[in-house]
């Protein structure tokens, strides 16, 4: 790591160097290890350090950037003098109106010392318990458990000087035994919250329950979706619709309907980097505080996140929510959670008379952003549910549905939330959901 010292000290350094009307820098230092497995065998353990610095030199309208690995003054100066360059031949963005300001940024817990800590023989550890649990249950088993350790250092020439260092960690597992597969997964910022045992078992018994499984005929069936699917899906939702960028230029599936219901009463769908259950973060890459923004109310649609770019075009303020630079995309919400409900997935099962309970999907693909419409298969168990019970298990199936439909057709909502897919989320009872093949 390079420490808030030495990252504030490049940044200085850097704004210093510019001759750009206006200048932002951004630092990323990364950490990153990971033990892989397969066939219940440990195949890889890597471990990777790098670092990089992202400079925006702006001269009236026009915007150029740059960036390097190269720590040392003389990369630096040269970063600094490419993007300034850059700038220099860019066309003139007329929608361009400032970098943003300093602002009150709120502290929030994001280093522990015990994932910054964690060693190779610690997880190899860690994915031997995961093997002899699923060997209990017939299986073999697959997948990662990492341990990385970041920082982020964002300074501008109107101010902004801030430093965030962060942990993360995680474990997937994959149990497989021919036919039959389970999945489960854990993130945190903090390794010493992970029961392995826990993981190991939730994959192993969904792989145990999938053996020999039937075919079932596709059509329209009510849907329990564990929160691995449910995670899935509303990342899918974020990267179609809400953004300011995909409401600005109208294919957002919110264009036209703030304010309107465009989901079951249910659903409540929000983003909020300052929530330690999620993986928080004060701010982002451009330093401006991150606010909870709230997407769906009740049903009702409500907003979008924006950054400075997206918020300087309707004359309002960025709601921190800005990628890291050069970003085609816009603004992009990397905390969601989707509010808890009063049902566990007991009483859901219990209350279907006759559907499909999947516990994850995988190769989602988006068919078109203005209708959230989506496609994917199945995968990891899904089990036919006959009288209130989970009976067996079946083939997986593609399916071809809208996210925006899916949501409004939802029953019932988890009591439990868990981090799946980057979002703090429930499962769901969905009274129907369409298979195609």
């Amino acid at each position: 790591m390079l420490g808030k010292d030495r990252a504030l000290e490049l940044l200085e350094q850097a704004i210093r160097a510019s001759r750009a009307e206006a200048t932002e820098v951004v630092i990323e230092g990364e950490d990153r290890q990971v033990t892989r497995f397969a066939g219940s065998a440990i195949h890889q353990n890597m471990a990777e350090t790098n670092a990089k610095v992202i400079v925006r030199a702006v001269l009236g309208k026009r915007i150029g950037y740059a960036s390097t690995n190269r720590l040392d003054g003389t990369g630096i100066r040269e970063t600094v003098d490419r993007a300034t360059r850059l700038a220099s031949l860019q066309a003139e963005d007329p929608q361009f109106r400032s970098l943003p300001g300093p602002r009150p940024v709120p502290e929030i817990r994001t280093f522990f010392p015990a994932t910054a800590g964690s060693t190779p023989e610690q997880r190899a550890d860690a994915v031997g318990r995961v093997v002899a649990r699923l060997g209990r249950h017939g299986c073999q088993a697959s997948g990662a458990l990492s341990a990385n350790v970041n920082e982020l250092a964002v300074g501008n020439s109107l101010g902004i000087r801030l430093y965030q260092p962060l942990t993360s960690a995680q474990l997937v597992v994959v149990a497989s035994d021919g036919d039959a597969s389970g999945y489960a997964e854990w993130e945190s910022r903090d390794i010493s919250g992970l029961d392995v045992e826990a993981v190991a078992e939730r994959a192993g018994g969904k792989c145990g329950a999938s053996r020999n499984p039937i075919t079932l005929e596709p059509g329209d069936y009510p849907v329990l979706l564990e929160p691995a699917a449910v995670g899935d899906m509303l990342q899918t939702l974020a990267y179609v619709g809400l953004s300011a960028t995909s409401l600005q230029e109208q294919r957002s599936f919110l264009a036209g309907k703030i304010g309107q219901p465009v989901a079951s009463p249910a659903v409540s769908l929000w983003d909020d980097g300052r929530d330690e259950h999620t993986l928080a973060m004060p701010f982002d890459y451009e330093g401006v505080p991150k606010e909870k923004v709230v997407f769906i109310e009740q049903g009702v649609a409500r907003g979008v996140v924006y950054d400075s770019y997206t918020a300087g075009k309707e004359g309002r303020q960025s709601t921190g929510h800005a990628l890291p630079p050069p970003n085609v995309w816009g603004p992009y919400p990397l905390n969601l959670v989707l509010a808890p409900g009063e049902a566990s997935l007991e009483q859901m099962t219990r209350a279907t008379e006759r559907g499909i309970l999947v516990t994850t999907f995988h190769y989602t693909n988006v068919l078109n952003p203005r209708e959230t419409s989506f496609t994917g298969m199945t995968r990891h168990g899904t089990f036919l549910v006959e009288s209130g019970r989970v009976s067996r298990p079946i083939r997986n199936l593609r399916f071809t549905d809208t996210i925006v439909g899916t949501l409004s057709r939802v029953e019932a909502v988890g009591d439990r939330q868990e981090l799946a897919s980057g979002v703090l989320c429930p499962a769901l009872k969905v009274s129907s959901f369409s298979f195609t093949s």
